[in-house]
């Protein structure tokens, strides 16, 4: 596997994210982050309280679990969502950790719509690796890194650290 980002280059990543956050919305008190489970979360958490550092305002913080909505494996029992946070005309900010073909962010976006309709949803990856088989981009990217579509990109929550493999 070779390091293509490591700890220090993501948390430098994600304050610069975090600030075009900041940047591209007015009101934050009326948004969301919504970390995509399992990978997402952790970069979400280091997303809210870099805004909440640089802004002072505590960003509302919720998981999505998506594994119902995947078109390329249903699950037989039904994972129910209980947000905490109303996200019924607020703009969410999902969160991921790689965007490959877009299949995982339409399924995080059916989701939220069974939640309340949204006034926007705003996508935030640290990773897009291309090979897109739906019409999906982020709007806030750590790191485009082309690959060949028989690589992976891997993400070491632990060590907050990307790998090509």
């Amino acid at each position: 596997m070779k390091l293509i980002i490591d700890k220090e280059q993501a948390l430098r990543t994600l304050r610069r994210i975090s600030h075009e956050i900041i940047e591209n919305n007015d009101d934050l008190k009326e948004a969301c982050l919504v970390g995509i489970k399992s990978k997402g979360m952790p970069l979400c958490r280091i997303i809210k309280e870099n805004i909440k550092t640089f802004t002072g305002i505590d960003i509302a913080i919720e998981e999505i679990d998506i594994s119902n909505y995947r078109d390329d494996s249903k699950k037989a029992n039904q994972s129910v969502m209980n947000f905490k946070t109303p996200i019924k005309d607020k703009t969410v900010i999902l969160v991921d950790d790689v965007l490959y073909t877009g299949r995982s962010v339409r399924a995080a976006m059916d989701a939220l719509m069974d939640l309340g309709r949204v006034s926007k949803i705003e996508l935030a990856v640290m990773v897009d690796r291309g090979h897109r088989e739906l019409p999906i981009r982020a709007d806030f990217v750590g790191k485009n890194i082309p690959t060949a579509k028989n690589e992976q990109v891997y993400f070491d929550c632990d060590n907050l650290s990307f790998y090509l493999k």
